[in-house]
């Protein structure tokens, strides 16, 4: 019997290729994927789709027509258990809310049932992700997983208050102080009762003194009168959740009863210690008299005072017919309180110990603190931080008024984690600390199959043995196999490629081999690394770099005489292989095609690259007759062999991830900003409008530009990662004007490395910070890449950098060479970068993403007047008017968000004016200048699509086509520039407004839309923002398009609303590609636009976050141009169910007909 090989891939790019006879059924596929496919095997609840139809599980395979190139897509779901429960009988005396409560009942019951999976499913994953590891041998990440101590009592779903309630409300009787319910209770008071980090769950007490404890095992360290006050507000905040779903208030009687109760189980609180918490944390909890409105106090958690039966009876009960809080109301703000509390709590604890010189809590009592916060002193410290915070808003710098250190003595990075702590994050900023544990390196000797001259080269540059993955390369290499070394950043990849080569070129004197870097500085730094490997080799081999900097005469010589040349991927297409003839003794004796950083190659640009590759191969086989073998080397991905087979079309190719490289020990902290982390209360306390724009990125720039100092100032050599050139200049500029207060001589020891720069004041930073003269760099991700550039101990990362693999990549540049090293993570208060911080596990934990090409998208096949990057050729020349120097070319779609008349434009951290824009010449001059202020462009960019105002356009009989009134059309992507605001530095005061009349900037692409109907606006609005929906909508849908195509997301992008602007916007939902010209990628997805819809919703409804912005496994994107703000995750269903619900009723009404496109 014939049998099928099948495809199976999961939406974050894994796969996996099964046989199975055509007889074999959807349920059976289903368990053997589960036998030998890890994201089955993980997930215990999964559907698979084929074309974006969920498959039935006695659907048999023979039934499915396959055709080349498709394949199954493995989605995970979270089952939804709805108990089978009998209607609630509630007592008597209740009054119209209960029969409120009664109808209720079983909705509450439900979301219980989701909130319950989700804990589950949460827990479920932790201990999969444990046990299910492809590296669970690997020591470090043992060590990652052991020493993050992510996982408490509560994440493990033990004595979890949800479960308490659940198991109430299952009950017959729904008594929370029943026999069994209350020893129940007592068991999550029990659980309950650490002053735990709300944002990574650890004993904050811990926290403080994990540097300073030999004891690696404890797990809390609160003192026996700390756990009491959190018990107590533990119990406090379950009894209100519950009262509330028995449309209950609290009330001081009840409150008693209940204590009464509790005390025959053990439990010894009293009145006396809820006191106690409101005396702490009053804006927490609050005690309020009978005949004041609770809505008055709708951010605390209140008491109210009953001195009779009659009074509390007035008092214990909603008002009647008041609508209950819903289920997921109730938990966040239980949530709620609970940061809140925990907060309060230790800044009160802490400014204490710094006000009396307290070592540590066992050096205080609970009356110390009470006394502390009575007498007035509490007061006094928290209007000090109030003065502090109102300067900071006036003062000419943000950060003017941020306690600074004067100290320059050296520290290490174990010893800088714990002064930071003390210093600059004593306001409670550092949420997280990763501690990475070393790995040993395993070692091997240098194989005796090399050459003499090649262990002499080794032995020149320091080597006497090899990493073991270095020696399985080398070997496989020399042996003729294809390879890929996918391991760790610094672990020595470059011998792995370098060392065959140089040992196949030495044996035969013709052979060539060919290099191909996706940067010009990696191929000069490779070139540095290989002259000196040849020094210890006797015969010649003549090495050079052929690339757009490469004179005409240097290119004659190198196309005579190479033996080795070394370019990169643009002039390969460019000026090699159209030219292919000049080159012939290379391409005739090719042996090695070297690809270094093989993860760069993904979406637009890594398909154009798999194209050329397949050119190259093409003429060597049928042209030179050569077949050249292929090493990659790539930074750690989900599918670094099936990413490099299909970018070189390579039938077989031998995977080497064993990293034999030792690393060092780091630790990888959490910062996130003072401001994010404050409750509303707080925000309204210190006056702080958290949706102020300005405020929300100068915090986290702020921050950065301290730490930055810090590492300098104590002697770290650091490189602070920005996501934006202008975010790596107001670095520089922050972090100097900090060291010239407290470290002057190190002002000039720092610099900006960005594209833009001209490439010898790039090779001049780089040469500098090699050889030691500079000491930090605020980089763009232009040193994501692994250039050498000397030790690093330190890297900042100011915000999340687009991919986790991206973050890895950019950390791993520190703690090379065997020395501890850390990384710092400070956030935006945007809703991804806070979904980290406060999920740490998702960063330390989560799989890396997988690389994506389409190689098979003929849409865009590369020529020579095809830029493969999308890189502009028109650029704007900025030019210091008083030097007549060329500071930077800026590419045309960029200028005029940073040169303009009257623009203030950065450079190395120094500030320039703009005095003149010659818009013919494309000549930006400027001067030097010191201002007070900064520029920001008022701009704005649409998408308009060509022939696609008509809604349902003229209908045409296409059987072969699924039924969508989705449109695929060109469309214009313009920007325009209306004028630019003057704001002033620190307190982001908008001095005044100029108009500007500038050129729009336009460029041609294409667009998949849909028209969302008027009438579905008008239903949204009454509830959520239209455009919130919309935005939403529109991620859903591009998260599931790698359903039904293969490619990279970077190649689409959604229609984003700016949250500022007040023009219409369309009602539609709308992707498109993201480069000049389009990729085709719209085109094809057209005709399952509705599929797309579909499965966008299903992932929406299956997703139950608690937020309505959503988290990034439904609606917020890695790469949203507007940063996930103005989102709706409920906005959203409500429109994709309602265009939904309008295509069906559409095609009812005409049932043989599609639109044309």
């Amino acid at each position: 019997m014939a049998v099928k090989e099948i495809e199976v891939r999961t939406l974050s790019g894994e796969s996996t290729t099964i046989t199975v006879s055509p007889e074999t059924t959807i349920n059976d596929l289903k368990h053997l994927l589960k036998l030998s496919f890890a994201p089955a095997t993980s997930s215990p609840n999964f559907h698979l789709f084929f074309k974006g139809t969920k498959l039935n599980l006695q659907c048999k395979v023979s039934s499915l027509a396959f055709q080349s190139g498709e394949f199954f897509v493995l989605i995970p779901f979270t089952k939804k258990n709805k108990p089978q429960v009998e209607n609630p009988s509630f007592s008597n005396d209740a009054s119209a809310a209960s029969s409120f409560a009664d109808s209720t009942y079983s909705d509450m019951m439900q979301e219980f049932s989701y909130l319950r999976d989700n804990s589950r499913k949460f827990s479920e994953g932790n201990n999969n992700n444990s046990n299910g590891h492809g590296d669970d041998d690997d020591d470090s990440f043992k060590s990652r997983r052991i020493q993050g101590g992510n996982i408490d009592k509560d994440e493990r779903n033990e004595g979890h208050p949800y479960d308490l309630l659940w198991n109430v409300l299952r009950s017959s009787d729904r008594d929370l102080f029943e026999e069994k319910n209350c020893e129940k209770f007592v068991e999550v008071l029990q659980s309950m009762n650490c002053l735990s980090s709300p944002y990574s769950g650890k004993c904050m007490l811990l926290s403080e003194a994990i540097f300073r404890t030999s004891d690696d095992h404890a797990s809390c360290l609160c003192p026996t009168w700390l756990r009491g006050l959190v018990e107590a507000f533990a119990l406090l905040s379950i009894l209100w959740a519950f009262l509330q779903l028995q449309t209950e208030r609290m009330t001081t009687s009840r409150l008693k009863q209940v204590l009464g109760h509790l005390e025959k189980f053990g439990v010894g609180i009293c009145m006396e210690d809820i006191e106690h918490l409101s005396v702490l944390c009053p804006k927490v909890v609050y005690f309020v008299n009978n005949d004041m409105e609770p809505k008055n106090f709708s951010n605390a958690l209140v008491i109210t005072h009953s001195s009779t039966k009659e009074a509390d009876k007035f008092a214990s009960k909603l008002e009647a017919g008041k609508t209950c809080r819903s289920l997921s109301k109730i938990f966040n703000l239980m949530k709620k309180w609970e940061s809140s509390f925990k907060t309060s709590l230790w800044e009160t604890i802490k400014l204490l110990m710094s006000k009396k010189n307290y070592e540590n809590l066992l050096s205080f009592s609970l009356e110390d603190l009470l006394l502390f916060v009575k007498k007035g002193d509490y007061v006094l410290e928290r209007n000090e931080a109030k003065r502090a915070r109102r300067s900071s808003s006036s003062a000419s710098n943000s950060h003017s008024v941020k306690r600074r250190c004067h100290d320059t003595s050296q520290l290490l990075p174990s010893e800088m984690v714990e002064h930071l702590r003390k210093s600059i994050g004593s306001d409670g900023q550092m949420v997280h600390v990763e501690k990475i544990g070393a790995r040993k390196g395993s070692y091997v000797e240098i194989p005796n199959e090399l050459s003499d001259k090649s262990k002499s080269a080794l032995k020149s540059i320091g080597i006497n043995k090899l990493y073991s993955h270095q020696a399985e390369s080398i070997m496989a290499s020399l042996s003729g196999k294809n390879v890929v070394v996918a391991t760790m950043t610094s672990s020595g990849k470059s011998v792995c490629y370098n060392l065959p080569v140089l040992e196949a070129l030495s044996h035969n004197l013709s052979s060539c081999a060919l290099y191909l870097f996706p940067t010009k500085a990696l191929a000069q730094d490779q070139l540095r690394a290989l002259l000196t490997l040849t020094n210890g080799f006797d015969c010649g081999i003549n090495i050079g770099v052929y690339d757009g900097d490469t004179s005409q005469k240097e290119r004659t010589w190198l196309r005579e005489n190479a033996r080795l040349l070394i370019t990169n991927p643009d002039m390969l297409h460019m000026a090699i292989l159209p030219l292919h003839r000049q080159f012939s003794r290379i391409l005739s004796n090719l042996s090695f095609v070297v690809i270094d950083e093989a993860h760069a190659y993904k979406g637009a640009f890594g398909c154009h690259t798999a194209l050329i590759l397949r050119r190259l191969r093409r003429l060597c086989s049928h042209v030179y007759g050569s077949d050249p073998s292929f090493v990659f080397c790539t930074a750690t991905s989900s599918n670094p062999r099936e990413h490099c087979m299909e970018l070189a079309n390579l039938s077989t190719l031998e995977l080497i991830e064993k990293d034999g490289s030792p690393s060092s020990e780091k630790f990888f902290v959490l910062w996130n900003p003072v401001l994010p982390l404050r409750t509303e209360l707080d925000k309204s306390e210190f006056g702080i409008d958290g949706r102020n724009a300005s405020d929300k990125s100068l915090s986290p720039i702020s921050e950065v530009s301290h730490l930055f100092a810090e590492m300098v100032q104590h002697g770290l050599r650091c490189i602070a990662f920005c996501k934006s050139r202008k975010l790596c200049e107001l670095v520089l500029c922050y972090t100097r004007e900090i060291l010239e207060e407290v470290a002057p001589h190190h002002v000039n020891s720092i610099c900006a490395y960005r594209a833009g720069y001209v490439s010898e004041d790039r090779r001049r930073i780089e040469s500098e910070f090699f050889g030691g003269k500079l000491c930090g760099i605020a980089a763009t991700n232009a040193l994501e890449l692994g250039i050498d550039v000397g030790h690093i101990d330190v890297t900042l990362h100011l915000g999340f950098p687009g991919s986790i693999a991206s973050l890895w990549q950019q950390a791993g540049r520190s703690g090379r060479r065997e020395r501890s090293s850390l990384a710092v993570y400070v956030a935006f208060e945007g809703p991804l970068d806070q979904y980290f911080m406060k999920f740490p596990q998702k960063l330390f934990c989560g799989p890396i993403e997988c690389c994506h090409i389409d190689a098979q998208n003929q849409q865009k096949r590369p020529s020579r007047s095809i830029s493969i990057r999308a890189i502009e050729a028109e650029r704007y020349i900025v030019i210091d008017k008083q030097l007549n120097e060329t500071l930077e070319e800026i590419e045309e779609s960029r200028a005029f968000f940073q040169v303009y008349e009257g623009a203030v434009y950065l450079h190395q951290g120094r500030t320039y004016l703009v005095k003149d824009l010659d818009l013919s010449r494309k000549i930006a001059y400027c001067e030097k200048a010191v201002m007070d202020y900064y520029t920001k462009t008022r701009d704005y960019t649409d998408i308009h699509i060509v022939g696609g105002k008509i809604a349902y356009p003229a209908r045409v009989s296409k059987d072969q086509l699924p039924k969508t009134t989705a449109q695929a059309n060109p469309c214009s992507v313009t920007t325009t520039w209306f004028g630019f605001c003057r704001i002033r530095r620190g307190s982001n005061q908008v001095l005044d407004t100029v108009d500007l009349s500038l050129p729009r900037y336009s460029y041609e692409s294409q667009a998949v839309w849909i028209s969302v109907p008027q009438s579905l606006k008008i239903i949204v609005e009454k509830k959520y923002s239209f455009r919130a929906g919309l935005h939403a909508a529109c991620h859903a849908v591009l998260h599931v398009v790698p359903l039904y195509m293969r490619c990279n997301l970077s190649d689409l992008a959604p229609e984003c609303p700016n949250p500022y602007d007040s023009r219409f916007f369309p009602e539609r939902i709308l992707l498109y590609d993201q480069h000049p010209g389009g990729t085709g990628v719209s085109k094809q997805i057209q005709p399952y636009f509705t599929e797309l819809l579909h499965s966008a919703l299903e992932l929406l409804t299956c997703c139950h976050c608690s937020s309505d912005t959503g988290c990034p496994n439904c609606v917020q994107n890695l790469a949203c141009q507007e940063y996930n703000e103005l989102i709706n995750k409920d906005a959203a269903i409500i429109i994709i169910k309602g265009v939904l619900d309008a295509e069906k009723t559409y095609f009812e009404g005409h049932p043989d007909s599609t639109p044309s496109c």
